[in-house]
């Protein structure tokens, strides 16, 4: 492809899919349905697929540059490589289980040329199960747990969602795309917090939309029936990659304090709950991993903490304007009892 052709493609859309026979060909007509007028991409890496997802969109999407993973790499390898081969001024991340609203691109693209935003935006999160509102990005409390933002007057958020994610190619490249190393789970949050901390901006548009099957690549990690359900999987991977993510982004002096004291709490809620629950392997198949994770990892933590911090840009009060105070998991405790872990 020449060097004209390559500056043609404005968006590239990439799609992480692990056994997605069931979601993946409604996530692919979402956006070859979109009314937009500019030349886009669309890129689907399969993680090894068991099932024939892969072998769907080489059938009936020719359009689509497919890559195939002889191993299963996880979502961050996923979305690097993917990243890596993509040829759009803009990138958009979307969950092979998300569907795009007809003018989801066109939304997106208005909105960040129009006002030459040099960030990371999102769209409203809606259910495909029930069709509620989920969020219009998410608020941050003090030990990374999203709270979700319903209100649309608040465009600035903490983060929004990797299920749709859109950024400027070169803004992907300038902060090394996701931490291999997470797997899975919260690497939204890092890229968002890594943007924030730099001074970019995190914004949460208010019109279009996607619908999302929320929890269907992991399992739980939402409420059913007004119980708070996860799995060991999703619980351990999301403790752990917080717990990076804090010690990754988070600015001083705040950081001495919040730091420590998640640790802390950390410890004694894994004890708590494997009381409460009567199962010890609450305790070593979610937290102990956890901190057993944060020990061995710690070198390469501290190395990788010292070059984003030296990047931070702007008071560090300012990196904390969109977190709250309240823990969030002290709320649903509040609402929905102790969760479920499968």
């Amino acid at each position: 492809m020449s060097e004209s052709a390559k500056q043609e493609i404005f968006c590239s859309v990439c799609i992480a899919n692990y056994n997605g026979a069931d979601v993946l060909e409604a996530c692919l007509e979402s956006v070859f349905r979109q009314d937009f007028a500019h030349p886009i991409e669309v890129i689907v890496h399969d993680d090894a697929s068991t099932d024939d997802s892969a072998a769907v969109v080489d059938e009936k999407y020719p359009a689509v540059r497919l890559i195939r993973s002889e191993t299963n790499v996880g979502f961050c390898v996923s979305n690097n490589r993917m990243a890596a081969a993509a040829k759009g001024e803009f990138i958009l991340l979307l969950n092979n289980d998300a569907e795009l609203r007809r003018d989801a691109l066109l939304t997106l693209h208005d909105y960040a040329v129009g006002n030459n935003i040099y960030g990371i935006l999102g769209l409203p999160q809606y259910s495909k199960e029930t069709g509620e509102l989920l969020d219009m990005g998410s608020l941050l409390d003090p030990f990374l747990n999203p709270i979700p933002n319903r209100d649309a007057s608040r465009s600035r958020v903490a983060m929004v969602t990797g299920a749709c994610l859109w950024l400027p190619r070169r803004l992907w490249k300038e902060m090394g795309g996701f931490p291999e190393w997470f797997g899975s789970i919260a690497e939204d949050t890092y890229l968002c917090c890594r943007a924030r901390l730099k001074g970019y901006p995190v914004l949460a548009l208010a019109s279009s939309g996607f619908d999302h099957w929320v929890g269907q690549n992991l399992g739980g990690g939402k409420v059913i029936r007004k119980r708070l359900q996860t799995t060991y999987r999703r619980r351990a991977l999301s403790e752990r990659n917080k717990s990076y993510v804090m010690i990754l982004c988070y600015p001083a002096p705040p950081s001495w304090v919040l730091i420590p004291l998640h640790l802390l709490l950390l410890t004694v809620e894994g004890l708590l709950l494997a009381a409460v629950k009567k199962e010890r392997s609450i305790w070593r198949e979610i937290y102990q991993p956890c901190l057993s994770a944060l020990w061995h990892n710690r070198t390469q933590l501290k190395q990788l903490r010292g070059e984003i911090q030296a990047e931070r840009r702007g008071p560090s009060l300012s990196f904390y304007s969109t977190h709250t105070f309240l823990p969030h998991k002290l709320t649903m405790l509040i609402n929905y009892g102790v969760p479920t872990v499968r």
